[in-house]
């Protein structure tokens, strides 16, 4: 078979100009560390004045949840459109990839097949992490006010997941029909007339960046919400939130490196490649992937790693590109995992069928969050597993304060699947180099 480079629809370089606009106006105002330290004035500031006494501290809290709560509603309104449009764009371009050439297809099935795999190992072990190390105490207190959530029967969610009114479906943020929907949408739009088929994905497109543009108003003020919900916590709770913050981070690590093992053990099974082979041929691009916490930085390190991995460059040159566009393995288990974090610390345990659906809904949500800026797809793709599993989102901005920890992680993980699947799904594409069956 011929090798030839596939047009990557979501990879374009008006795209990638967007992604790096984002991320620098974002990091301009430095509202990840910004954010960061108004969790710990707000928390700090919190305890101290409960300990205190200070009068007036009924009136504060209540402006302050008020203040949490509308930033909170401001991001939730934005899931719907943003993810609908994701899905669309990222699985029809996906789609579209696949049609033009047998080896994105192959890669693009080992995507699928890792991000499943990753999300319900992720849920599994994250739950049974959570039965020996349960959450906190203190952080169960932390939803004070926030029912907990009510997860459905096995025959109520395997009939939720039939769209038959998808308008009804996004009014009342079902998630699950929704994304159905959105999925079949696009690959039935990949099959229609070709300008046509433009004309919708550039609406699509639009609405997307529309989103994004809304988000990234919304997240400039991340440092007021979080300070508002962590004055709050603070106050309730006191200084031992600072424990329960660190044991999610500990969670969410720990789903991030299993997604790395099964890429490692995949790797070494279906690539057929001695494990410590790929452990040093790897090494490099994780590395990089930890000091940047970014995959497309970590691209050119990535190409490099070809040919210790027995692929031919212009191979890599199809399959890696295709992977940072849409392959995020990692960051999809670390999602199923703080859906099931907070589940557990509004005080219920999912059942085998809530833990399946959330996993169902992690993989397409993923696919779709294409180059989109840390804080911007950290709502955009845990927002939609904790809503399809029932679970309240109003903690994700606390969550959101103490994430570049967990995101080195994901990078690393990410990085790691990503090879995984050019060793995979390349190592049959040229005679180049001999099967390695060490």
């Amino acid at each position: 078979m011929a090798l030839r480079r596939v047009p990557l629809p979501t990879f374009r370089q008006e795209d990638a100009d967007l992604t790096i606009r984002s991320r620098f106006q974002v990091r301009a105002f430095s509202v990840p560390h910004l954010t960061l330290l108004a969790l710990i004035i707000g928390v700090a500031g919190g305890a101290m004045t409960a300990r205190q006494e200070i009068d007036g501290l009924i009136d504060a809290l209540a402006l302050t949840d008020l203040v949490g709560k509308l930033w909170v509603d401001a991001l939730t309104m934005t899931i719907v459109p943003l993810v609908f449009g994701l899905i669309v764009t990222g699985v029809a371009a996906a789609a579209s990839s696949a049609k033009q050439s047998r080896l994105a297809m192959g890669a693009v099935l080992w995507f699928a097949i890792l991000l499943l795999g990753a999300c319900l190992l992720a849920a599994a072990a994250t739950t049974f992490i959570l039965h020996l190390h349960p959450v906190p105490a203190a952080a169960t207190a932390l939803h004070v006010g926030t029912p907990p959530p009510i997860f459905s029967t096995p025959g109520e969610w395997i009939r939720g997941f039939a769209p038959t009114n998808p308008i009804k479906a996004a009014a009342d943020t079902a998630m699950v029909p929704l994304v159905i929907f959105a999925l079949l949408f696009a690959l039935a739009l990949v099959r229609i007339e070709q300008q046509l088929q433009t004309a919708f994905l550039l609406l699509f497109r639009a609405l997307t960046e529309t989103m994004l543009v809304i988000v990234r108003w919304i997240l400039l003020l991340a440092p007021v919400g979080v300070f508002a919900l962590a004055f709050g916590v603070g106050a309730r709770v006191g200084l031992s939130a600072a424990g329960a913050l660190a044991h999610y981070v500990v969670v969410a690590a720990a789903a991030c490196l299993l997604a790395a093992i099964l890429a490692w053990i995949s790797a070494a099974v279906a690539g057929r490649m001695s494990p410590f082979a790929f452990v040093r041929a790897v090494l490099p691009a994780q590395i990089v992937g930890l000091s940047t916490q970014s995959s497309l930085a970590s691209l050119p390190a990535m190409l490099a790693a070809a040919a210790p991995l027995q692929v031919p460059a212009a191979t890599a040159g199809i399959i890696l590109p295709l992977a940072v566009s849409l392959f995020r393995a990692a960051s999809a288990a670390a999602n199923v995992a703080v859906a099931v974090y907070l589940a557990h610390l509004h005080g219920l345990s999912p059942n085998v069928g809530t833990l399946l659906l959330g996993a169902l809904v992690a993989v397409p949500v993923s696919l779709a969050a294409v180059g989109l800026p840390a804080q911007v797809s950290f709502f955009a793709t845990i927002g939609p597993v904790c809503l399809a599993m029932g679970v309240p989102i109003g903690l994700l901005p606390l969550l959101l304060s103490v994430e570049t920890i967990p995101d080195i992680f994901r990078t690393f993980g990410n990085v790691t699947a990503d090879l995984a699947v050019l060793r995979i799904a390349g190592r049959g594409a040229s005679d180049r180099f001999p099967q390695d069956g060490n």
